[in-house]
């Protein structure tokens, strides 16, 4: 019997010029939380991540400090490792498209593609951006000929290439498009896309003369794979794809469900993507979305390269699961965000110390005093009102997870908890215990339950604060002590 599908959910293979930075996090953490939030509902994900090293601009970082390629990739490989450790990011397959399984398979798939016609020989004359690792006509290029991801001055160059034949798969893309209005997203996103289909397409270049660091073509040893096109195939060799036969393993999880990438990637995985996938024979992924990218207090190029801020450092002072927060909390999924150490504080202060941190406190400090420190086992239908109103709201946090909508969700658990402290404020539970002990019993057990709710509610965002609040409520056994624990979220001074 074969094996059910898989949720599949993907990251770009991560180019290994620079470390890993915040933009490189907000995707990860982003599959992460979606991966997750499945998992916990009972659904099987397979989350792959990775990293690219192959490019021209790879070989001239090595080169820079004085280094290999291949140890270089291998070098900031590691640190990707490391970060997505730190992160507590719980991939299920970390694919390095320098592996000789995955070589192989580009090189299986570049050859099936030339035997077809989708890829031809010629010559090219134009622009390149090494750090793209990609072709630009004139058009293309800004004023001042600046690559317009990079903002780095492109090369001229005129060099023997190999061609796919993108302009064959027009018409296609654009039928599939409208067949499937929910395979490109954000919406805004995906209208500049099909616009730009619209007007037609070129033939790209997808190998270069000469290069030595790259996947050989194996039927032309002069050229190698440009790096972005052997990157792309990650997505099929990280599920098991062979050439030749169909493994269990490819069949459990492709299609891909989620391909998720930085926006400046969008053009490559939502046009030259789908159409690589229909020139080899294979089902389109379910969904490619664009996220925004965070620049770094409003400078668009601070974000990048080696200024970039890191992941390390951004957790010194406010620790992962605060990062993890805040890069969801602060901006719609599909927008631009500024970040700023002040503004990660203030939703540290407001958010989680005073907020979430705050909630958790009271509400086991008034357990231990008032309810004789033995937790409720389940919800009384009589004493649980909060508790069974907060909980219609799970079936619409869990379609904005899946969805996406990563802000949306987490707006929706801060106006709970905003509601719980308020509500604490309100029935005064020093009064309450004088004048009528029955009531506030029954108000400690609802917010016990509520809490209960909530640190479930957090998990896909903030794993460890949600086992923390977990384990302080003695998890969902009930007729347990409260556990002592040292706040969620202490705060600064």
């Amino acid at each position: 019997m074969p094996e059910p599908k898989k949720f599949f959910v993907t990251t770009p293979l991560y180019r290994v010029n620079h470390r890993p930075h915040i933009d490189h996090a907000y995707t990860t953490l982003a599959a992460d939380v979606l991966a997750r939030h499945l998992r916990a509902r009972g659904t099987e994900v397979f989350f792959q991540t990775g990293t690219g090293g192959h490019g021209a601009d790879v070989a001239r970082t090595a080169a820079a400090r004085g280094s290999a390629p291949k140890d270089w990739a291998d070098g900031i490989s590691a640190d990707f490792e490391r970060a997505w450790k730190l992160l507590n990011v719980n991939y299920d397959r970390f694919t390095r498209t320098t592996g000789p399984d995955h070589e192989r398979g580009v090189q299986d798939a570049f050859e099936r593609m030339l035997a077809s016609g989708d890829i031809y020989p010629g010559s090219y004359s134009g622009y390149y951006c090494a750090s793209c690792d990609d072709f630009y006509g004139e058009t293309e290029l800004p004023e001042g000929g600046l690559c317009p991801v990079h903002r780095k001055k492109a090369e001229a160059v005129s060099e023997d290439t190999y061609f796919f034949r993108l302009s064959k798969y027009q018409k296609p893309l654009l039928e599939h498009y409208a067949a499937h209005p929910g395979f490109l997203a954000p919406k805004h996103r995906a209208a500049e896309i099909i616009d730009l289909v619209r007007s037609g397409l070129r033939d790209i270049p997808v190998s270069r003369a000469g290069a030595a660091w790259g996947v050989p073509v194996r039927s032309d040893l002069k050229h190698t794979v440009q790096a972005w096109f052997d990157a792309l195939l990650g997505y099929l060799t990280g599920a098991g794809w062979q050439a030749d036969r169909e493994t269990a393993e490819f069949r459990s999880l492709w299609p891909a469900d989620v391909h998720l990438a930085g926006k400046e990637f969008f053009r490559a995985h939502a046009v030259a993507w789908p159409a690589m996938l229909m020139a080899l024979g294979l089902p389109l992924p379910g969904k490619v979305y664009a996220h925004g990218r965070w620049t770094i207090e409003g400078d668009e190029t601070a974000g990048q390269g080696d200024a970039a801020v890191s992941p390390a450092e951004a957790i010194k002072e406010y620790g992962t699961d605060a990062l993890r927060y805040f890069l969801f909390r602060e901006v719609p999924f599909g927008q631009d965000g500024v970040f700023s150490t002040e503004a990660l504080r203030q939703r540290y202060d407001s958010d989680l110390a005073d907020g979430l941190g705050g909630l958790f406190s009271r509400v086991i400090e008034l357990t231990g005093r008032y309810l004789d420190s033995k937790l409720p086992d389940k919800p009384e239908e009589e004493s649980a009102r909060t508790f069974a109103r907060l909980r219609a709201l799970d079936a619409d946090i869990a379609l904005d997870i899946e969805e996406l909508r990563f802000s949306s969700a987490l707006d929706r658990i801060r106006d709970a908890v905003e509601e719980l402290n308020s509500g604490i404020d309100s029935r005064k539970p020093g009064e309450l215990a004088r004048t009528d002990p029955a009531a506030l019993e029954a108000f400690l057990k609802d917010m016990v339950w509520c809490l209960r709710l909530i640190a479930g509610w957090i998990y896909p965002f903030m794993p460890d604060t949600s086992a923390r609040m977990q384990m302080g409520m003695g998890g969902t056994r009930g007729g347990v002590e409260p556990q002592r624990a040292a706040p969620l979220f202490p705060r600064k001074p």
